[in-house]
């Protein structure tokens, strides 16, 4: 059993610095969720299945992420607010070496 330190910055411009599990098979949009980081019906809409871009976030660490999936790829190229930075919540599963990651949400979308 071992927690890692994550920061989320909410919708609000809120930061959160937070004890995330990574010994539960959790990605980031389930950790969001369980802290209600974001109101109830506005993250993960889909489930987690990158369908939706609800969970959609920007990185703002310097952590080395798995390369996005085609999915996921697909799913930014019609979601609002995209950066460079922007990856979904579901697509990154909590683990060790994501110590001290810090994201902030995107904005919901309009």
């Amino acid at each position: 059993m071992s927690d890692i330190k994550i920061k989320i910055t909410d919708r609000e411009g809120v930061s959160h610095e937070i004890d995330a599990p990574t010994d539960m098979n959790m990605n980031l949009m389930e950790v969001v969720r369980s802290y209600e980081l974001a109101p109830e019906g506005t993250i993960g809409i889909c489930g987690g299945m990158a369908m939706c871009a609800s969970c959609q976030c920007y990185i703002k660490s310097e952590h080395e992420l798995p390369e996005k999936s085609d999915d996921e790829e697909a799913m930014l190229a019609e979601a609002f607010y995209v950066k460079d930075n922007s990856r979904l919540g579901c697509q990154i599963h909590m683990s060790e070496d994501l110590d001290g990651l810090e994201v902030a949400l995107a904005p919901a979308e309009p």
